[in-house]
């Protein structure tokens, strides 16, 4: 049994903040009904290229946005915006353990299918909303876009080389981290709620935003600024909180030299045959090699440029020296460690034969992440939901679908 076995989850989500966060309830083993627009379904399946090939070659109607956040879904391609719509929306929410939407403020409300609504129907329901910025506070109506919130929430002022250096400036993250977190925080979210209603048999709404997460995440320099009243400021690639903790230039490259502790300096300090930093009253500790990292950095910046990537991290790993490969993304899939933990997949899908999938980072001892279904097609099991799950017969299903 997997850990969600027997959980139902009505999705009523699209892009990517929403599907990351009903794609681990699905991983987990909850069945999960991915309502989508006919015709277009959620938004990601048109952001390409690229687009998954079919076994010709030719690019299919399925995105790689669309296929990294679908994985173990079921698809139901319904229009609720309509009375038959609503109305199979609603028989499936009177049935649903979960409930995951990503509207606007208020934008089910209409339709009779917010929390208030469904909450007469089914009490144990457990709905969470995700927004841009929550059901309450000034912005509550404004749409909520990744990179906004990145921006906002102040990620891009500490993220990106120092002003004053060539390509300093305001930069955002390579993936829609904000989105990403939210995801994940709004899983940790419903499952506490799921557990919670063991003990009051009941459900609740949870309400969670884009800018909030955004915040919480930056955890340390958030303190940062809170005990010291410094506004953080972006460091490039170096640590605010750690020296040295950073990027390095080598003799054929770059590689990362992240020394947590002073142990790992005074090893470092062996290493590279200058013993005397560890003896230097300005160097001996991490807070005084924090203060006094500009004399420091260009010391150590030297001695890293003599010898070849590869050379370092062999010497660094052999005297327990925290240091790795910045490596690109196809370095990343043929990594030793990758391979042994099996993070790419193949699952059949019925377009291309297979797709490709990144595994899940959960791993269980006794109830392992079971891939059950490629991210579906659009509408690929709407019959099935109706006969299954609600019992329709083939004249109701055909009048519905249009069959």
């Amino acid at each position: 049994m997997a850990p969600l076995a027997n959980i139902r989850v009505l999705d009523l989500t699209r892009v990517l903040a929403g599907p990351w966060c009903t794609q681990n309830l699905a991983d987990l083993g909850a069945d999960v009904i991915k309502v989508e627009r006919p015709g277009t379904g959620d938004d990601t399946r048109g952001w390409g290229p690229p687009y998954l090939k079919d076994q010709q070659g030719a690019d299919t109607s399925e995105a790689a946005y669309y296929l990294s956040a679908n994985r173990n879904k079921r698809s139901l391609a319904l229009d609720f915006t309509t009375d038959a719509g609503r109305e199979v929306v609603l028989a499936l929410a009177a049935k649903a353990d979960i409930v995951v939407e990503n509207y606007k403020v208020g934008g089910l409300k209409k339709y009779g299918l917010d929390y208030a609504s469904l909450k007469q129907i089914n009490p144990r329901l457990i709905y969470c909303s995700i927004t841009g910025f929550g059901q309450t506070g000034p912005y509550a109506t404004r749409p909520g876009y990744d990179y906004i919130i990145q921006g906002m929430g102040g990620l891009m002022s500490i993220t990106g080389e120092h002003d004053d250096l060539p390509g300093g400036g305001p930069q955002k993250a390579g993936v829609a981290v904000s989105d990403l977190m939210t995801g994940m925080y709004a899983s940790v979210a419903i499952l506490a709620a799921l557990n919670e209603r063991h003990s009051s048999g009941l459900g609740q709404y949870i309400d969670m935003a884009l800018l909030d997460c955004q915040v919480a995440m930056l955890a340390n320099q958030n303190l940062n600024y809170m005990t010291s009243g410094q506004v953080p400021k972006r460091a490039g690639n170096a640590h605010q909180n750690l020296v040295p903790y950073q990027v390095f230039e080598v003799e054929d490259g770059h590689l990362i030299l992240a020394v947590g502790n002073d142990t790992q300096f005074a090893s470092f300090c062996r290493l590279i045959n200058m013993p005397e930093l560890v003896e230097d009253e300005r160097y001996r500790k991490n807070a005084g090699r924090v203060v006094n990292r500009d004399s420091l950095i260009p010391l150590l910046a030297s001695v890293m440029k003599t010898r070849r990537r590869d050379t370092w991290l062999a010497d660094l790993e052999a005297s327990n020296i925290p240091a790795g490969p910045i490596n690109t993304i196809d370095q990343v899939y043929a990594d030793p460690q990758v391979i042994a933990r099996q993070m790419k997949l193949e699952l059949p899908h019925p377009a291309a034969g297979t797709t490709p999938m990144t595994a899940s980072p959960m791993r269980f001892s006794d109830t392992p992440i079971q891939y059950r279904n490629a991210p579906p097609m659009l509408g690929q099991h709407s019959e099935d939901i109706l006969r299954e799950e609600l019992g329709w017969g083939d004249e109701q299903i055909a009048a519905l679908l249009g069959k």
